[in-house]
């Protein structure tokens, strides 16, 4: 149930016998309206004094918004919230409107109405039934499959259940903060705003990075207004996150370098003419330092010291400077300026956010929603997350040929997991298709689906054809293989591997690939059987008398050599 701050309408029920009912108000799903429930009140009984009280960025004195502000029911008060919710869209017979003031902004434009509609139940369907005459086997044709997935990035949201849409949210995050109950709160509100920011600290950007944007991208077309804040001031500073070092300052000159490509990069994802576009030195600058003091002093230090990675550093006796203690801070003004009310972001910036929580709580307003999602594992499997510094990452400015051919790179088990954070894929979608498609099957529809998005479809078709003529099993035959001689009489695979074939590589990479299920033996037949640890430290007659087929080929992750008979 969502009421208004308003005095006559606590407790949104009856008053005392004899007195009149007090309204109830529900939002109908449509950001235009909010519906009165109790038509026999009328609208001149309703307190006037509708405004919500609102500090501004360094003031103490309060200001008056023009926006009406549902007053959202306390965590602890039932868990009902997501039945009323469902709710939310049945205008009663008979119901009196009000439209609500709009809300206030003095930058940006408010977001335009998502141009495509259709359902998201129509589009399942279409996926099912692709699925359903897919072949099976490696060779199987996704490209139908990879074209739903992309149209589904165009579909209007806005009328689906609440719970359906809270489903669509959580399911791919880390954290909901509060809870999902005050998430589908604030998704019913008309005119509800997401936070989502950058500190454009390097001009290359990764597959990594898409993930929280796309879902920024999905709460747009369910009918959010996007906040896209480039922290030119806190890029200054550097986010301390993860950091095991300090970061060093960047020049307004390295911000706008940076800036300068990433829009084009991650524009597939997001379209950026359907967000309000915001540089937060617009009121970081003109916040005075008695304005700050001010508000330090009520923001215990406890609460930065708190994090594990400032505490390893001091402990190392590496260096934590002030402005990476006061970063948090400095990030919570922003939410606060446009008095947001769901922020999203990876789990590295969960403390920031709960700090963004903490400063508008302290400045009189209601905090924000935190959604994190996960940061994704490299493609390398080594479960590291992915990053340039690892080189286990996807870069989106790359041609369509590397974007594809490093996807396809990805171990087995990681499929469902990128498929779930890079597309418009449900979870009932991904069983299916993992149950159904084979394996190398399932990853082709990743690696399509992903490249498609970023390069076009006729970019991802020839990325495919070019990986099938590099990897299809006619080309096996016909590259220029090296040639791997097994004894049968080594002790251990493992030995006879490094010593016939991969003496550039440790024994514990090689291990490590066999328990990611990298190592493989293959027939021309393009069967797999897949050597587990205990395998590899075995001899080599009883890894070889394992597999159901006599092996030809064997592959080390990336690595493949013909096996000499």
């Amino acid at each position: 149930m969502i009421r208004t701050r308003a005095e006559g309408a606590v407790g949104c029920g009856t008053g005392q016998r004899g007195e009149p009912r007090r309204p109830r108000v529900k939002a109908t799903g449509n950001p235009e309206s909010v519906v009165v429930i109790c038509s026999n009140v009328a609208p001149a009984s309703w307190p006037t004094d509708l405004h919500r009280r609102r500090r501004p960025v360094g003031g103490k004195s309060p200001v008056y918004s023009s926006r009406v502000r549902p007053h959202r029911r306390p965590a602890g008060h039932g868990s009902g919230a997501l039945r009323r919710a469902r709710s939310l869209t049945r205008q009663p017979q008979g119901a009196t409107r009000l439209r609500p003031c709009p809300r206030s902004s003095s930058i940006g434009a408010t977001m335009p109405p998502v141009e495509r509609r259709s359902t998201l139940a129509a589009s399942e369907a279409e996926f099912i039934s692709g699925l359903a005459a897919a072949e099976s086997g490696p060779d199987a044709d996704i490209a139908v499959l990879s074209d739903v997935l992309r149209r589904r990035r165009e579909l209007d949201l806005r009328d689906l259940p609440i719970d359906m849409k809270v489903e669509l949210i959580a399911s791919r995050c880390e954290h909901v903060l509060p809870g999902l109950d005050q998430l589908a709160s604030r998704l019913s509100e008309p005119g509800a705003t997401l936070k989502f920011g950058i500190d454009p600290t390097g001009a290359e950007v990764h597959l990594g990075h898409a993930v929280p944007i796309i879902l920024a991208d999905r709460l747009r077309r369910m009918g959010l207004t996007v906040d896209f804040i480039v922290g030119d001031i806190t890029a200054r500073i550097g986010d301390p996150s993860g950091r095991s070092a300090d970061r060093p300052p960047l020049t307004r000159e390295d911000v706008a370098a940076n800036l300068a490509t990433y829009r084009e990069q991650i524009s597939p994802f997001f379209d950026f003419e359907k967000a309000r576009f915001h540089f937060n030195s617009a009121w970081l600058e003109p916040v005075t330092l008695p304005d700050l003091l001010s508000l330090l002093a009520r923001i215990p230090v406890s609460l930065t010291m708190q994090r594990e990675d400032f505490r390893k550093r001091m402990a190392s006796g590496a260096g934590l400077s002030m402005a990476e203690q006061l970063y948090s801070v400095v990030m919570a003004l922003d939410s606060a300026e446009l008095d947001t009310d769901i922020e999203i972001g990876g789990i590295d910036q969960l403390l920031n956010m709960q700090m963004c929580r903490r400063v508008m709580s302290e400045r009189g307003q209601e905090p924000e929603i935190i959604l994190t999602t996960a940061l994704i594992e490299g493609i390398d499997g080594s479960g590291a997350k992915m990053s340039k510094s690892q080189g286990n990452y996807v870069p989106l400015a790359a041609p369509p040929s590397e974007i594809f051919g490093r996807i396809m790179a990805v171990p087995d088990r990681l499929v469902p997991v990128y498929l779930a954070a890079l597309t418009e894929i449900t979870d009932s979608e991904i069983r299916r298709a993992t149950a159904s498609l084979h394996p190398m099957a399932a990853k082709r529809l990743l690696a399509h689906a992903v490249t498609a998005v970023l390069r076009g479809r006729e970019g991802a078709q020839a990325a495919q054809a070019e990986f099938r003529a590099r990897f299809s099993r006619r080309s096996f035959r016909e590259l220029d293989l090296p040639v791997v001689k097994l004894s049968r009489d080594s002790e251990s695979l493992l030995d006879a591997l490094r010593a016939e074939w991969l003496s550039g590589r440790s024994r514990a990479d090689i291990r490590r690939v066999a328990k990611q299920g990298g190592l493989r033996l293959v027939d021309d037949d393009n069967r797999e059987f897949h050597i587990d640890e205990e395998s590899l430290r075995g001899p080599v007659r009883d890894a070889l008398a394992e597999a159901p087929f006599p092996p030809v080929y064997l592959r080390v992750g990336k690595q493949i050599a013909r096996i000499a008979r």
